[in-house]
């Protein structure tokens, strides 16, 4: 008998609605709830293909232990469990904590019970070299919060549906639907807001899908967004000049902010933005001067050298203009928590000299150790890494330098590696331990709390049991604890709380000291787990504005913070890079990431139906006036050569890039991670083997890895792009 169950999607942030149809115990197929409160109905292709994704052949059923290089068997959880704590007590035994590292990737952060069990593990082992994702994707956005407000945890969001003025850099939303901001289906917010008169402007090195729906771009050469905005503010300043009122009642250090940007003058940032001064000056005053103007940034340019920085420089932006904590501006959504943004004020912000070089000290909410130091981490030989677990992520390939990554994995005594695939990362394991899908576990949309355009929260059950021996990660490192003889929630508060737990374990069920956070969360804000589990969907009041900066901003006078101290270092930084980027010859390729819709980090590049034409291979994207001065014609071979690494790719030339910009898709390579077979025989290249690793390779006030705006050569190699697949 088929039946219909509610849960939603954990791909993205917008956690859309879906209705699974389930039979007998499987997942047959994900549709869009039509009766959602907040997505009504909306979801893209890629929430839908999470049915393909559960239902992958490759998909990890049993815990696997390694024999000898690229052969597996299979072993019983017991038997991996307890080899698995032997082998890390010995290393421990041998040669301290100081030898053991982790890693956690992207999908740990939409799994609300995969966070407090894997820090009750690593933690308990005396993990102090963890590594994660936030690094390659947003660690710029924690670090300037945190300068700004106070806290890592505000992070204002665009009120799109009645601004008038819509200024969006560095994202696509027709294609990654937004980061740091949840919302559903937002190009039909961008279309209705251009329909009743909204401007929206795109600030990309690429003209966008999103542009052919709503708004327009202005063309930008990639990593240069800071000395953008520096010069908008610098216009501003000048002419329409700053919200008195506003700096006066809310603001701190405003002058040295105003005495800062007088230098960024758009005269003078014009020639290495691309962007002409008299463009600058336009959209600087078109946004003072709207009513109500809103602002948003995401990984174009966190994943430059300088997002902590351009992130500040946004919300100066809106600041100084009045439109911070205004209608039609940008507002702190309040999720389901009460104490959020006071939850994020307690943490380092301290500059350290590591080991491996200058770095924001990691801790606390959101910043871990740059994965751009990983490999020298793994290698260091003073106090090498022997033992590391790796969860639910693909750092060989998603991290910059993967021929040095795949020589430290190589080098570690243990790797255990939780996912639910045998990825590229896990062919160095000695242990695989398969995980327990999305819609094998209970969970709630944690991901978006407090960055939702309309606030909500969702529970979901798990739609199916986990399939042959996946496990659920909460019951993976709550086992390893007690593998080790660590505190895990199996030990009895009771005899009735112990067996629920133990038999939670198998099924998936309620987790006695898990569930009990989030319950506390949700009372913050009038609600239990209980109601939610009944409800399903908890629909959330939006925030005041008038609630902005006497509730939301921590600095301990409630100020916003115009000119951070802690930026000094980071300050004179920009100066240097401006010079660079001033000296560089005009003929200079730069290589950004291009978003997608059809692959999304490297779990998705093993479903056949997202390889089908000419999707069995990844392109690099350049402009037709930079393929002629090269000799290279459509579809042709070239080899993309920089002092990091080479690799060679299909071209296809297109006019939707600004004149020396390449571009090229991330979660290709898989050609040695046989685990994952259609991904295997569709392998392409990984174009993170041209970023940098290393000391010089991130930025030191956010740990951020540099990924973007990346200097290449491209030569032609002469053979058909078919030629090179074959």
């Amino acid at each position: 008998m088929i039946t219909e169950k509610r849960t939603f999607c954990r791909v993205c942030e917008p956690a859309c609605g879906l209705v699974a149809r389930v039979e007998d115990g499987r997942l047959l197929s994900l549709a869009s709830d039509r009766t959602h409160p907040v997505s009504k109905g909306f979801v893209c292709n890629k929430g839908l293909y999470g049915a393909d994704l559960h239902n992958d052949p490759d998909r990890l059923n049993v815990p696997l232990k390694r024999v000898a290089p690229g052969r597996f068997e299979p072993v019983s959880w017991d038997v991996a469990l307890t080899e698995i704590a032997q082998r890390l007590r010995a290393i421990v035994d041998r040669h301290g904590t100081g030898a053991l590292a982790s890693y956690s990737g992207n999908p740990a952060a939409f799994n609300t019970l995969h966070g407090p069990a894997f820090g009750n593990f690593v933690g308990q082992l005396g993990v102090r070299k963890r590594f994660s994702s936030g690094t390659q994707d947003c660690t710029n956005k924690f670090a300037g919060a945190q300068a700004v407000f106070g806290t890592r945890t505000l992070h204002p969001v665009p009120d799109l549906a009645r601004s008038d003025f819509i200024l969006l850099i560095g994202e696509n939303p027709a294609v990654s639907h937004m980061s740091f901001l949840s919302i559903a289906h937002p190009m039909k917010v961008l279309k209705d807001a251009q329909a009743r008169g909204a401007r929206i402007v795109y600030v990309n090195p690429r003209r966008i899908e999103a542009a052919a729906i709503a708004g327009s771009v202005v063309p930008i050469r990639p990593d240069t967004d800071v000395y953008l905005l520096a010069a908008m503010l610098c216009e501003i300043d000048r002419t329409v000049g700053f919200d008195a009122e506003v700096t006066r009642r809310h603001g701190r250090n405003v002058e040295a902010l105003q005495a800062f940007v007088a230098d960024w003058t758009p005269e003078r940032v014009a020639p290495v933005t691309g962007i002409t001064a008299d463009t600058i000056r336009e959209l600087a005053r078109a946004f003072a001067s709207a009513r109500a103007a809103c602002a948003h940034m995401s990984t174009g340019v966190n994943m430059g050298r300088q997002g902590t920085l351009a992130y500040w420089l946004l919300h100066m932006l809106l600041f100084v203009t009045g439109n911070l904590g205004r209608a039609g501006g940008n507002l702190y959504s309040q999720g389901f928590y009460a104490r959020s943004t006071a939850s994020g004020a307690r943490a380092p912000q301290d500059m350290v000299d590591g080991p491996h070089g200058r770095m924001r000290s990691p801790g606390g909410v959101g910043i871990a150790l740059p994965g751009a130091l990983m490999a020298d981490y793994l290698l260091d030989p003073a106090e090498p890494v022997r033992a590391m677990f790796v969860s639910s992520g693909n750092p060989v390939l998603s991290i910059g330098g993967e021929a040095r990554l795949r020589e430290a994995f190589a080098s570690l005594e243990l790797l255990v590696c939780v996912d639910i695939y045998r990825n590229a990362t896990a062919e160095y394991a000695h242990y695989v331990l398969p995980a327990a899908g999305a819609f094998e576990r209970e969970d709630i949309n944690i991901t978006g709390m407090g960055m939702q355009d309309q606030p909500w929260v969702q529970f979901t059950e798990a739609v199916v049991p986990p399939a042959f021996e996946r496990r659920p990660d909460w019951w993976i490192y709550e086992s390893l604890c007690r593998a080790m003889g660590f505190r895990s929630v199996f030990d009895a508060h009771d005899g009735a709380a112990d067996g629920e737990a133990v038999r939670a374990g198998a099924h998936g069920g309620e987790v006695p000291g898990l569930w009990s956070r989030i319950d506390a969360m949700l009372r913050s804000r009038g609600h239990s787990l209980a109601e939610l589990r009944r409800e399903q969907v908890i629909v959330l009041p939006r925030s005041r504005p008038e609630e902005f900066f006497e509730t939301h901003v921590q600095h301990e006078d409630r100020r916003v913070d115009c000119f951070p101290e802690t930026f000094a270092e980071a300050i004179g930084r920009m100066h240097r890079l401006f010079g660079e980027l001033q000296a560089e010859p005009a003929h200079q390729l730069k290589l950004i990431g291009k978003r997608d819709a059809y692959m999304i980090n490297s779990w998705y590049g093993n479903l056949p139906k997202l390889k089908r034409n000419d999707r069995d291979r990844n392109y690099l994207f350049m402009h037709p006036d930079d393929a002629a001065a090269r000799g290279v014609a459509d579809d042709a071979v070239v080899r993309i050569s920089n002092r990091f690494g080479a690799i060679e790719a299909p071209v296809r030339i297109t006019d939707t890039l600004m004149p020396g910009v390449v571009a090229m898709t991330h979660g290709w390579g898989q050609g040695a991670t046989p685990g994952m077979r259609v991904a295997h025989d569709t392998a392409g290249v990984n174009c993170n083997a041209l970023l940098p690793s290393g000391a010089q390779a991130f930025e030191p006030i956010s740990n951020q890895a540099h990924m973007t705006g990346i200097p290449v050569e491209v030569a032609a190699v002469g053979t058909t792009a078919d030629a090179a697949v074959r």
